[in-house]
């Protein structure tokens, strides 16, 4: 027996976070039966699943995809606004994926993609602090004493931010090109930090994401993970590979 929503993820329908949400607002059916319960737990091959009408069911390959995403596309896989999704980008897989984590509309870079729930919940939990390196370009040239603060700091609305590495790597035309490596995954974080001191991003791409990088991957191309390279995220997840 195993939860709804960790069967829901598993299904690759949505993250677990999302799946609970779904449960939520009542749009799963257990045997035909609107379940709302949290804790309810299904059988994976006797009980009968579905979320918004549709039959789930349990595909045990797993896939995962590295996509080097556009500025101009939403990190979702389908848009009641009609604009371009990642879900446009990735062609070939036979199974719907999920985003782990989110880019928002204006950047560029690195999403991983799968239909992994176990690790999408692993990596994007804060107790992992995975990396995530970013490439900003901002408007004017920080400050020594600006830089400190994004390193050691910022007070946002949603409170203040753990330390970040923070380095000017170049100057164009007046603006500051900075390199930004944080362990937190809230919204729109690097931007926010950005303003705060006074120097917004005028241009925004992740360039890695722990040990992944965008090495040999065109904007707006993926490709699958390598085994090892799964064996070792999930081994930074806290889960074993054969999960």
């Amino acid at each position: 027996m195993e939860r709804l929503q960790k069967f829901i993820a598993q299904a690759g329908i949505a993250s677990r976070r999302h799946a609970e949400k779904l449960i939520q607002e009542g749009r799963v059916k257990v045997n035909g039966k609107v379940v709302t319960e949290m804790g309810t737990k299904v059988h994976p091959l006797k009980d009968r699943v579905s979320v918004d009408g549709k039959s789930l069911k349990l595909d045990t390959k797993k896939y995962y995809v590295l996509l080097n995403k556009p500025r101009g596309y939403v990190t979702t896989m389908d848009d009641p606004q009609g604009r371009k999704t990642v879900a446009d980008l990735v062609k070939g897989v036979p199974v719907r994926l999920h985003p782990i984590g989110r880019l928002d509309y204006d950047t560029e870079g690195l999403l991983l993609m799968t239909n992994d729930g176990d690790l999408t919940y692993a990596l994007t939990h804060p107790k992992h602090e995975i990396r995530k390196i970013y490439t900003a370009r901002v408007a004017g040239i920080p400050q020594p004493a600006d830089l400190a603060l994004l390193a050691g700091g910022v007070e946002l609305v949603d409170g203040l931010t753990a330390p970040a590495e923070v380095a000017m790597i170049d100057v164009i035309d007046g603006n500051a090109i900075l390199e930004i490596v944080i362990h937190e995954g809230r919204n729109r974080q690097v931007r926010r930090m950005c303003e705060k001191i006074g120097h917004p991003v005028v241009r925004l791409k992740r360039k890695g994401l722990a040990f992944l990088t965008l090495d040999k991957v065109a904007r707006g191309r993926c490709r699958h993970l390598t085994g090892r390279e799964i064996t070792a995220l999930k081994r930074l997840a806290g889960l074993s590979s054969e999960k």
